[in-house]
């Protein structure tokens, strides 16, 4: 599994001009899946995610998790989330040619389940997690907070 990170202040991700998930605050993920994905990956990356402290503490450092941030205050937590949109193309192999090629981007009936397993794994954390829709032509819309944008593997 490949995930672009990025904090955000605010984030929405529309199909055909309807709002189909939105936070206020947190993280923005593009997932991408490919072939030899499993489970172990998406507890991985999961675990990986909500514990990686870059937010800043009191002292302004990077030092808190977003379940740090969520589990300081009702407030806050209402305020935290994670946007995790689907995306195939982080897969794109650019190395030849002049057009991208996607053969090692897992096909959507094994992207699918493995993509709404770890969305269902971030929820078991306590944490409001939106989403677009798998396969669909979308537009994200984010105000990137930092800003901050980190790359992700599995193992």
């Amino acid at each position: 599994m490949r995930i672009v990170l990025q904090r955000a202040l605010s984030a929405n991700v529309t199909v055909d001009d309807v709002v189909l998930g939105t936070i206020d605050k947190g993280f923005v993920l593009l997932v991408g899946i490919t072939h030899t994905d499993t489970m172990k990956d998406v507890q991985y990356l999961a675990d990986k995610i909500v514990n990686l402290r870059i937010f800043e503490d009191e002292a302004g450092k990077m030092n808190l998790s977003i379940l740090d941030l969520h589990a300081r205050d009702k407030e806050t937590a209402e305020a935290l989330g994670i946007l995790s949109v689907s995306q195939f193309t982080l897969y794109g192999d650019c190395r030849k040619g002049r057009r991208p090629g996607f053969s090692d981007a897992a096909r959507p009936d094994v992207a699918e389940p493995l993509y709404d397993a770890f969305n269902a794994t971030l929820r078991t954390y306590g944490l409001h997690v939106a989403t677009g829709q798998f396969g669909a032509d979308m537009r994200v819309h984010l105000t990137n907070w930092g800003p901050v944008t980190l790359i992700l593997d599995s193992p």
